[in-house]
């Protein structure tokens, strides 16, 4: 009778065991990146044309609207218009303030500009690194034949009534419904009078979403956003309504 000798199973099991791992180990480090790899390349490439495509569209926009307005347009990054409007309270905050995408020249028979602003305030993260925030504006101007002191009409809300209870005050008009909406502010209390006549009260609590600034030659319309061009016109003709409703003797007397 011939015995066999078995292999010890202990053995077996941890052979598997090993070669089990080695297996699990090969086939990970084995594992193809390459199409990941170039699915992601792809991706970033299709996003860069993507906003490059909408880029240029946007600039065709801007110049199809300024040739049909009769203004100039200009997409350069304009640093000294930036600091030449700089004394309007809503651009004088920041750093590396600059104006883009400007639009300007003589419309219905007033020079004005129309242009996107952007500036940059510097902040602190969690753990005190510095961080750079960039803000953009909407800016519509335009120039008054004479020189006045500084105004300012903005809706009513929460920052203005905080500046109230610190004795920043803003000017009462017999409109109690237009003092509930807006908060007009200026040195020259008759020249807030004169200038929120009862016509440029009408107009302003039919377009409550405007706020506006006179100082120096300039009246001027600020929006918390870039320009929309779908809505440059039509702001342009609320700039020019404004301006329609300013009384003619302040010109007169100016």
């Amino acid at each position: 009778m011939q015995i066999r000798a078995e292999p010890a199973r202990g053995i077996h099991m941890a052979s598997g065991l090993h070669e089990g791992i080695n297996c699990s180990r090969l086939t990970y480090m084995d594992f193809d990146f390459t199409p990941l790899v170039i699915i992601v390349i792809v991706l970033i490439i299709g996003i860069g044309i993507a906003i490059y495509i909408n880029k240029q569209r946007r600039m065709a926009a801007f110049r199809a609207m300024a040739s049909r307005l009769g203004l100039t347009f200009d997409e350069s990054h304009n640093y000294n218009l930036a600091e030449q409007y700089g004394f309007l309270n809503r651009l004088a905050r920041g750093g590396n303030r600059y104006l883009f995408n400007t639009l300007s020249g003589y419309y219905r028979g007033h020079q004005v500009l129309v242009s996107d602003y952007h500036f940059e305030i510097q902040t602190s993260g969690p753990k005190g690194q510095p961080r750079t925030q960039h803000g953009y504006l909407s800016l519509f101007s335009l120039q008054l034949p004479a020189t006045f002191p500084e105004l300012t009409v903005a809706r009513e809300g929460l920052l203005s009534k905080i500046a109230q209870a610190f004795g920043h005050d803003d000017i009462d008009f017999e409109s109690a419904e237009f003092s509930r909406s807006f908060c007009v502010r200026s040195p020259d209390r008759k020249f807030a009078y004169d200038v929120c006549n009862a016509r440029m009260m009408d107009y302003l609590l039919e377009n409550r979403d405007l706020s506006f600034e006179i100082e120096r030659n300039a009246l001027a319309m600020v929006f918390n956003s870039h320009l929309v061009i779908d809505k440059i016109e039509l702001n342009l003709a609320r700039l020019l309504e404004i301006r329609a409703r300013l009384p003619n003797f302040l010109f007169e007397r100016a």
